[in-house]
């Protein structure tokens, strides 16, 4: 669920979210009338505050906190015996999902999205929610908010999953109008933008993270969760575990990463994690999209940057210098190869290759000179 689909969501609680400056920080301002249960969920979240200027609470803005406090309203119902029970069963969906070896992020994506659907009908017990109410919610809450078609795809599946394993009754997910999925082409940056971003940092830290990033074509999760171990220096190899799709899968260590991770080693010494945080824990998804954010600040790059375009544009260099799509497959752990080829709509060699047929007339051009 991103973040604009969360803030979407907040509209059923009759929240007004709004993006705004506090202490130097973008954080979220989340304006209601005065509620006792919204109320108490802003305070549950850890880091809100709340701010007599602005005549409201704010929280720190990343998708953990909004999906906490969205969390926390629907453990807050106004019917406590309805409140407990969509406790219980959420949890007791999270423990099947978990007993049958499903990834953590399926399982916090799955059960966010059926406490969202849960909390449509929160005066509703979960025993009389039908294949009817599911197609209401379908048409009333996610096709009017124009949430996306994955997101839609995601809310549906777990809550079939649901009611078929848990509650012991089938849902007809055929009866949902689902839209199709819109072909987006990835973002990408230009080799002199990489640089410009990488060179732009002077904290060997960072410029090591998202240098990493970069050179082998990780995700942000793996990266996060990388340690020392995994680096193979004699073999010039970086193993990585149980990814997307649980599957592990090695990349090559670039000669230039290995010497900068040398030079941050010796500097930072972490213990287990390679980019440990300030407990020693893993390091946080908030502060790495920071680093990426001052990065391109200080390059003077204005358009919107994320830390998966770091991976996109990996491929699509690969492909422009190249490299065959099958071995890039490999490389970034796709499971399908057309999920691969995408990167070919996108490869600026690929495109200049073609000629317009225009350009193979014979036309006179003539310009036009004012009398």
């Amino acid at each position: 669920m991103t973040n604009n689909e969360i803030l979407k969501a907040l509209s059923i609680e009759q929240i007004l979210a709004s993006r705004v400056m506090y202490r130097g920080e973008e954080w979220v301002r989340l304006g209601f009338e005065r509620c006792l249960r919204k109320e108490t969920a802003a305070k549950k979240v850890a880091g809100s505050v709340f701010s007599y200027f602005q005549k409201a609470w704010l929280l720190p803005g990343n998708r953990k906190d909004l999906v906490a406090f969205l969390g926390y309203l629907g453990h807050e119902g106004e019917e406590g015996q309805l409140k407990e029970e969509v406790k219980v069963k959420v949890g007791a969906f999270i423990e099947w999902l978990r007993s049958r070896r499903y990834s953590e992020n399926t399982v916090k994506t799955y059960s966010e999205a059926l406490r969202t659907f849960l909390r449509f009908y929160w005066n509703k017990p979960i025993s009389e929610i039908s294949n009817q109410d599911l197609v209401s919610f379908n048409n009333s809450f996610i096709i009017e908010n124009k949430l996306s078609a994955s997101y839609q795809n995601q809310i549906v599946n777990a809550i079939k999953l649901f009611f078929d394993k848990i509650e012991g009754s089938k849902m007809r997910v055929d009866l949902v109008h689902r839209p199709k999925s819109a072909h987006v082409l990835p973002k990408v940056l230009s080799m002199d933008e990489v640089s410009r971003i990488l060179n732009a940092l002077e904290n060997i830290k960072h410029k090591c993270m998202l240098s990493l990033i970069y050179s082998a074509g990780l995700r942000r999760s793996e990266l996060l969760r990388m340690r020392i171990r995994d680096i193979d220096s004699e073999r010039m190899q970086l193993f990585i575990h149980q990814s997307k799709g649980r599957k592990d899968r090695i990349v090559p260590l670039s000669e230039t990463i290995l010497m900068m991770l040398r030079s941050y080693y010796a500097e930072y010494h972490p213990v287990d994690y390679l980019f440990e945080g300030r407990e020693g824990n893993q390091y946080s998804e908030r502060s790495l999209a920071l680093v990426l954010k001052r990065a391109c600040k200080l390059a003077g790059i204005r358009r919107q940057v994320n830390l998966h375009m770091l991976r996109h544009s990996y491929a699509t260099h690969l492909l422009e210098s190249g490299t065959d799509l099958r071995f890039i497959q490999e490389l970034l752990g796709h499971r399908s190869s057309r999920t691969t080829e995408i990167y070919t709509h996108v490869s600026q060699s690929s495109i200049n290759r073609i000629v317009s047929p225009l350009d193979r007339l014979s036309l006179t051009i003539t310009r036009n000179i004012k009398s």
